[in-house]
């Protein structure tokens, strides 16, 4: 059987970290002829490529993603082993491989894990946030335990693939204290010609959005269109635009960002799904996030 070298999969794994060849010489100490050779020895070994340039920056393709994932665990064991050699690691840890779509709302991703963190066990969480068709790629690969989605997976998506339906939570528009002043009264008539941020049209809540801005016979002033939900609250924080969020987090948002809540939408709603590649559930840190979502966050 053909050997690997994982002396060049340890250089492909730093470097596919880290976004570039520089990045991970610095980090290695290393002359970066010497990365740059070593990666072309294990691209030859398995008969394909695993970068393409974009820009500066090195973006892996399908295989090299794959390999990414199969070097993650292999050097997580790793360090596995060395922490139960110096006693420092229980053999009792578990631990998730989690992914997570662009438009997810990172406080609601975070609500739902937080048991894991939380627990007297010792667990390991590994995070990666993608593009929903590439990370159920990677859940009909095994390469993630669950991705957490503002989406359903479809009948598109492959055999032995399922969904989770988690709860929903009613929107509301937040903003900076000061926006907040402007257009609070004679809501929602007073937001016609508001500054918006909103999520991208490619997303279940922007098409929402739009038909509630339809219904009300309103106008926003889109100021941008933002895909992750993180970064769209953090330029709502800075006053830039009125922004949407679920209510489920409405506490989180206003200590957060110091954003305030204008109102609520009526028949807007995010439903969330976990999705894994079994039915029956194996790893009992995915159940710990299904009961948490139904008993706690989406009650």
């Amino acid at each position: 059987m053909e050997r690997l070298n994982y002396q060049h999969l340890y250089y492909f794994w730093m470097v596919a970290k880290h976004g570039s060849i520089s990045a991970a010489c610095e980090i290695l100490h290393l002359a970066q002829p010497t990365i740059s050779t070593q990666l072309s020895i294990l691209q030859e070994s398995f008969g394909t490529i695993l970068f393409r340039k974009q820009g500066r920056r090195l973006e892996l393709t399908d295989t090299g993603r794959t390999v990414f994932h199969y070097a993650d665990e292999i050097f997580s064991i790793g360090r596995e082993l060395t922490q139960v050699l110096k006693g420092e690691h229980s053999e009792n840890s578990l631990r998730l491989s989690l992914g997570m779509t662009d438009a997810m709302p990172k406080l609601i991703a975070y609500r739902l894990i937080e048991p894991l963190v939380k627990m007297p066990e010792s667990v390991q969480i590994q995070c990666h946030e993608d593009k929903t068709e590439r990370l159920l790629a990677e859940i009909s690969l095994h390469s993630l335990d669950i991705v957490l989605s503002d989406v359903p997976a479809t009948p598109a998506s492959g055999k032995g693939i399922f969904n989770h339906y988690l709860g929903q939570s009613q929107v509301a528009i937040f903003a900076h204290p000061d926006l907040a002043k402007r257009y609070q009264d004679n809501f929602p008539r007073a937001l016609n010609g508001a500054p918006f941020l909103l999520p991208t049209g490619n997303t279940v809540l922007r098409r929402s959005l739009d038909q509630w801005f339809d219904k009300n016979d309103l106008s926003p002033s889109v100021q941008a269109e933002i895909e992750d939900s993180a970064l769209l609250k953090t330029f709502g924080s800075k006053g830039i635009g009125l922004f949407f969020s679920p209510i489920a987090v409405s506490d989180e948002i206003q200590l957060q960002y110091g954003a305030k809540i204008l109102g609520k939408i009526d028949d807007v709603f995010e439903r969330f799904y976990a999705i894994t590649a079994q039915r029956k559930l194996k790893n009992p840190l995915i159940k710990v996030i299904l009961d948490n979502a139904q008993q706690r966050l989406f009650e």
